[in-house]
């Protein structure tokens, strides 16, 4: 039986750099994300990925949905053996803390905690009832921003701060049924999300804000979401990896 990897929001960014790796190792993948399936980027994604890639259409914040969508990827391709949640939504507004508002607030956790949760919670379900032959494993991409504030994008920080205990909760949880969970906390990664603040950022990368003296790249994250799948972290269940370049070290 073949390894099956779910992955958020993998048509693009960090997700598809996710399914790329996933791909090259023999993994089949489920790309799950909101746009239509003829959408340009679900279509160039697709088509960059290859046979391996299947597209399923659904909106993260859908917790009703859950159900049928997993129906659908298990009868596409088997089992999960792998969830990569990733997709996630930045603050609609950067701005003052005092002045956001409970639609904002409520969209951001909608997506990035209430809906990660339920989507894990089922697979995990999933998981347990079924045993599988391969290892099996969640990882939760989260942000720096689970423990580096930001004032201008509070709902963004708390939504990533709840999503890394929600990633120790789960590890608790499915570690006696040898299930891995992990937390990846991205730092400034080179993305559609932060394209409109590279000018921004690029400077006071290089001047050491970074002490990697880059910017991330989605295959750093990548990499690691790999060798979680792959089961070559297993003993080290419910660990929190930074990648970011040293950005979340603390220093003088």
């Amino acid at each position: 039986m073949s390894r099956t990897a779910l992955v958020t929001g993998g048509q693009q960014g960090i997700g598809f750099a996710a399914a790329k790796e996933l791909i090259g190792a023999g993994f089949q993948v489920a790309v799950v994300s909101l746009p239509p399936d003829d959408d340009p980027k679900v279509l160039s994604a697709l088509s960059a990925l290859g046979p391996k890639a299947h597209y399923f259409q659904h909106d993260i914040a859908d917790v009703d949905r859950i159900p049928a969508l997993l129906d659908r990827v298990e009868k596409a391709l088997g089992p999960l053996t792998t969830l990569v949640s990733n997709a996630g939504v930045g603050a609609p507004v950067r701005g003052d803390m005092l002045d956001l508002v409970p639609e904002n607030w409520d969209h951001v956790l909608g997506v990035n905690l209430r809906g990660a949760f339920f989507l894990a919670q089922a697979v995990a379900k999933r998981m347990v009832k079924s045993p599988s032959e391969h290892y099996r494993s969640i990882a939760f991409i989260t942000s720096v921003s689970a423990k580096m504030a930001s004032t201008t994008r509070a709902e963004y920080c708390i939504s990533k701060a709840g999503a890394g205990m929600m990633s120790d909760l789960f590890a608790l949880r499915l570690a006696p049924h040898g299930i891995g969970v992990f937390e990846l906390r991205p730092g400034i990664i080179a993305t559609d999300m932060t394209a409109a603040v590279r000018d921004e950022y690029t400077p006071r990368i290089e001047n050491g804000l970074v002490p990697a003296e880059r910017w991330g790249e989605p295959q750093d994250i990548a990499e690691i979401v790999l060798a979680i799948a792959n089961g070559q972290m297993r003993f080290a269940n419910g660990a929190c990896i930074p990648v970011d370049g040293g950005l979340s070290i603390p220093r003088l």
